[in-house]
């Protein structure tokens, strides 16, 4: 997959069958919308395109009104997002820095600058809820307009809904629902919406090396957001760094019972425990690795420790309790 910051690139496939979006989680909703997109652009014989926003334009409002609490919990972090279109067969990808002058376009600045002009769409496939322009003004309704007026064609595809987890009834498969899934601690609902475990992903950096004193050395991540869709302290399988995935303990999140102005400086972090290390890897063998770490199951949420002997007992807790639930699952 070709993946493009912005328009502005003489690469970019001359022609393409286009969607727009967040694209947060890539779940089984919008998977089914890229299955879509790349029949389309075979039929067309064109690049299946996906357009998505950094940083997500509900994060751009909430820093510039100063108000955290409109931004969105993040499921994935860009480089995550990307691999999983990657995955879906998308050829092409841009992203377009969501910033004060793309958000002061209007709906038919947005279509002519961006979507003919910029990418040369010939189909654009939208979600039912989809919304564009300065003060969102746009809608199906105006882009079906715009379609006609410029020569692309418009199509729109309805909610996707699956067999709930709990229930015998069916939902809307949405990043929202994702979220609220993840904030509830329920990974089994979070997979069900996903179409798989849900998992992180990023190189394996060097933190302040106090896993080594307690005897229980972590792989670290930088997750880089501030507000994280799920947090605490969960089962884990870790990929990447051995021929089969390591069962682990992974504690997401800002980690209380440590100082803010640590190494990592209060920054979000997913640090996770290998229940079994493979002996040649040695200590230091996993710094640099690209890994992903699946959360299966959450244990509890992040607690603080008032002591590093009660953090120790804490963490011997988790191992323990994350043992017990993978051998139920056998």
């Amino acid at each position: 997959m070709r993946i493009y910051r912005g328009i502005e690139h003489p690469e970019l496939a001359p022609a393409c069958a286009l969607t727009i979006g967040n694209f947060d989680g890539v779940h089984r909703g919008h998977q089914a919308m890229l299955a879509l997109l790349q029949n389309e652009a075979r039929q067309r014989g064109v690049a299946a395109c996906v357009l998505t926003f950094e940083p997500h334009p509900r994060d751009f409002f909430a820093k510039s009104r100063q108000q955290p609490d409109i931004a969105p919990a993040r499921i994935a972090t860009l480089r995550d997002k990307l691999a999983q279109l990657q995955a879906c067969g998308i050829t092409q990808c841009v992203v377009m820095p969501f910033n004060a002058t793309l958000a002061a376009l209007t709906p038919s600045a947005f279509v002519h600058h961006v979507l003919v002009d910029g990418l040369g769409a010939r189909y654009v496939l939208v979600g039912d809820d989809f919304r564009y322009g300065a003060q969102r003004a746009g809608d199906y309704t105006t882009l079906s307009h715009s379609g006609q007026q410029l020569g692309f064609e418009v199509a729109r595809m309805n909610s996707y809904e699956i067999a709930e987890a709990h229930s015998p009834g069916t939902l809307r498969v949405s990043s929202s629902a994702v979220r609220q899934a993840l904030a509830q601690g329920d990974m089994r609902q979070a997979a069900l919406l996903l179409g798989r475990p849900y998992a992180l992903s990023g190189h394996v950096v060097h933190g302040r090396k106090l896993g080594r004193e307690l005897q229980c050395p972590t792989l670290n991540l930088r997750f880089g957001h501030t507000k994280p869709a799920a947090s605490g302290i969960f089962v884990a399988m870790v990929h990447g760094l051995d021929d089969k995935p390591l069962p682990g303990v992974a504690n997401f999140g800002v980690r209380p019972s440590l100082d803010a102005n640590d190494v990592n400086q209060g920054q979000v972090l997913l640090e996770t425990h290998c229940l079994t290390w493979p002996s040649r890897l040695g200590a230091q063998g996993g710094y640099g690795k690209l890994i992903r770490v699946e959360l299966l199951h959450k244990l509890h949420d992040e607690l603080k420790y008032d002591s590093l002997q009660a953090l120790n007992q804490g963490i011997q807790r988790d191992c323990d309790d994350a043992r017990a639930w993978l051998a139920s699952r056998i």
